[in-house]
């Protein structure tokens, strides 16, 4: 059974003024997120501000969204780490406060082999007894994870269970999807990607549009999956120009001002991410004005 289907949330860490996690707002927007339909939980991944989270903060901000979700929906938490003894730590941390799976990216800086991939990822699902979601994002991290790669661990390591594919790399992603045989749960780590990897049997997607635009992104998905391919893919293309909106600068720097600019206040992104280009962020609401979320 897959960790959830539909749309989850790669949901931002809040910001007070001085820099503080905003723990009171963090709760709004986590009832926010599954008063409208979303599926899961995504916490303390690259929308998160997981790399310059304290490891004190990293633990603390996913007890509280476990403790507030209260199982409403699963929450994911994101563990990984370029030391594979960090990531086992926070791993265990994690499933000790009663995540329901981690999710755990590429060693970032390292530029492990594959064979050293195998090796990280190995080490980590064995220290913990909950499921696995392995994310590839090599635009970030300098290190991808090769199609045959993940099936390798899909098929022999028992709670490595799916994959966050972020490539942007539709024909990887295809041999992903042949490597696997069913072996791991594919999910869209690209809100512009949804459709296609749906198309290639994905279980969903881990969504930054997600953060603006919950009821939309897991319509998105629950329409393909009903069957209204029609109308899944209308909704995908209709969303296509906030999506790009969304990645006009990095990740969550955009992210971050459309939550702003619809009033949830949560802050600015820590250093070395700095407020949104003034430019951008004119782009940026003129999309979310066109789709009627301002």
């Amino acid at each position: 059974m897959a960790v959830f289907e539909g749309a989850g949330v790669a949901i931002v860490t809040p910001m007070k003024a001085n820099g503080e996690v905003n723990f009171d707002k963090f709760a709004e927007i986590l009832d926010f997120q599954i008063a409208n339909g979303t599926d899961s939980i995504i916490v303390c991944g690259t929308t998160g501000e997981s790399s310059t989270l304290t490891h004190e903060e990293h633990i603390e901000c996913i007890r509280f969204a476990v403790q507030h979700v209260k199982g409403r929906v699963p929450v994911v938490a994101g563990t990984g780490s370029n030391c594979t003894e960090t990531a086992i730590y926070l791993s265990r941390h994690a499933r000790d406060d009663g995540a329901d799976a981690v999710l755990l990216v590429t060693p970032y800086y390292n530029k492990a082999t594959q064979k050293g991939l195998i090796g990280h990822f190995t080490a980590v699902a064995n220290a913990i007894d909950i499921p696995v979601i392995l994310y590839n994002v090599p635009s970030r991290t300098g290190c991808n994870i090769l199609p045959e790669t993940a099936a390798y661990m899909g098929k022999n390591v028992e709670n490595i269970v799916g994959i966050k594919e972020a490539s942007g790399n539709i024909k990887q992603i295809v041999q992903l999807a042949h490597a696997c045989e069913g072996a791991l749960d594919i999910y869209s780590g690209n809100d512009d990607h949804i459709v296609p990897v749906l198309s290639l049997g994905g279980k969903g997607v881990i969504s930054v549009l997600s953060n603006v635009a919950p009821r939309q992104t897991h319509d998105i998905v629950a329409k393909y999956m009903a069957g209204d391919t029609k109308g899944s893919l209308e909704l995908q293309l209709k969303y296509l120009p906030l999506i790009e909106a969304l990645f006009s600068e990095v990740n969550p720097i955009p992210a971050k001002a459309a939550m702003n600019m619809m009033g949830m206040d949560v802050g600015e992104p820590r250093m070395p991410l700095t407020p949104m280009e003034e430019a951008h962020a004119e782009v940026l609401r003129a999309e979310l004005e066109k789709v009627g979320l301002l």
